[in-house]
């Protein structure tokens, strides 16, 4: 049996396909590299073409197959990469049969919005990890004038409840204590499903039906769209983990227009308020952009006065980067160096938000998932380390003895 070599960049959706595919090209028997290519910034398709090369140094007789957002969008741009060997689009890369056929056309690649069906494929290969993650919806119907996603996943299409309950049982059976819901759009989950079930709905029946299933986490949620259902897991689930990521993007009114965004800097706010005051113990992430077109150093100032104003803890951060088709790419454009230094100052902001909230933490305890002997994450999704060793995948009580400024120092209960 040939070798399978995946690269993955990109999402975490990414990388669950990519497990997919491992799969796939396994059960194809022969050496195959696939890169999994990401298009949500000029940066991530440049670093996708700088692996093509390098994967074909490496592996100079593999067949090596792209896919990913990049490969969807723009599939005759790698098609003219000497490299490659074959570009599958989002759809045909979760189909078997796309790597046993070897003499099909160099470009297998649908046009992804005529795409309707549920994401009927779930990943069922981080069984016996820890953590796993279920994809539960895929696809986006929004159209955020930043975001060249919806080009590469298409519309939202959501995962029967019924086949998200079989899965989790799947992979909780083989040793799975938390799972990670996931999807392009996590709230739009159900408006495409009969009866149109929402979000908490799904997820309060996912933990009814599978009661040995330990933890649960959600993936990014648009704020505004959170159901009441699921407000009232947070405040009354403790196996819903005390961690909510909010696509927050920006903390000034006006960008949040211009970007077509469908809440305000109040809802974001007022999101976090209601989570704290049903989870006293949450703790918050949030995506944000900087250097968005147009935006003035005061408008960044509200933004970075949202980490502290809404108690953000994790933050992701990005410099904003033009998507060739969005609208946002005909806006007048702050300049590159001017948004990587914002981008830098909330990364800074971030950093302090977390050395804050870990030290909060320090001298009491924490119920921390060991993912190895030496890491693993507390409920609140703070990054733990051990002083000591810990029986990998258990779910520990641990003491909370200091703090690194990047991780709990905790020590396992006897």
């Amino acid at each position: 049996m040939g070798a399978v070599t995946v690269i993955t960049l990109g999402c975490r959706l990414n990388a669950y396909e990519s497990g997919v595919m491992h799969s796939h090209a396994l059960a194809a028997g022969r050496e195959t590299v696939i890169v999994n290519t990401c298009a949500v910034t000029a940066e991530a398709e440049r670093q996708g073409r700088q692996a093509i090369r390098r994967a074909r140094r490496e592996h100079p007789k593999a067949r090596l197959i792209v896919t990913g957002c990049s490969a969807q969008i723009d599939p005759a741009r790698y098609a003219a990469m000497a490299e490659v060997d074959q570009v599958l689009g989002n759809a045909e890369k979760m189909r078997a049969q796309s790597f046993l056929d070897t003499d099909g056309p160099r470009i297998r690649v649908n046009d992804i919005a005529s795409i309707k069906e549920t994401a009927g494929h779930l990943v069922s290969g981080f069984a016996g990890r820890a953590r796993a993650f279920l994809e539960v919806q895929q696809g986006c119907d929004h159209t955020c004038t930043f975001c060249i996603i919806p080009k590469g996943r298409g519309p939202s299409r959501s995962v029967p409840i019924g086949e998200i309950v079989r899965q989790a049982r799947r992979l909780v059976e083989n040793g799975t204590s938390e799972l990670v819901l996931t999807g392009v759009d996590l709230t739009a989950y159900g408006a495409d499903l009969p009866g149109r079930p929402t979000l908490g709905q799904m997820a309060r029946r996912l933990l009814a039906q599978v009661p040995e299933l330990k933890r649960l986490r959600l993936s990014s949620l648009d704020p505004v769209e959170i159901d009441e259902e699921l407000w009232r897991l947070i405040g009354e689930e403790e196996r819903l983990m005390p961690h909510l990521h909010l696509s927050i993007q920006s903390g000034d009114d006006l960008i949040l227009k211009r970007m077509k965004r469908r809440h305000a800097r109040a809802d974001a706010v007022a999101v976090a308020e209601r989570a704290r005051r049903l989870r006293p113990n949450i703790a918050l992430g949030a995506d944000l952009i900087a250097g968005f077109p147009t935006e003035t150093e005061a408008m960044f100032e509200t933004t970075l006065r949202l980490v502290e104003e809404a108690g953000l803890v994790f933050l992701h951060v990005f410099p904003y980067s033009s998507r060739p088709g969005t609208p946002a790419a005909r806006m007048p454009q702050v300049e590159h160096a001017l948004r990587k230094e914002r981008a830098e100052r909330l990364r800074a902001a971030g950093a302090e938000a977390l050395a804050r909230h870990l030290e909060g933490r320090v001298g009491g305890t924490a119920s921390v998932l060991a993912e190895t002997a030496t890491s693993g994450h507390a409920e609140d999704f703070s990054p733990v380390r051990f002083d000591g060793l810990a029986p990998a995948g258990a779910i520990l009580r641990a003491s909370i003895l200091a703090n690194d400024g990047h991780h709990l120092i905790a020590r396992a209960a006897a």
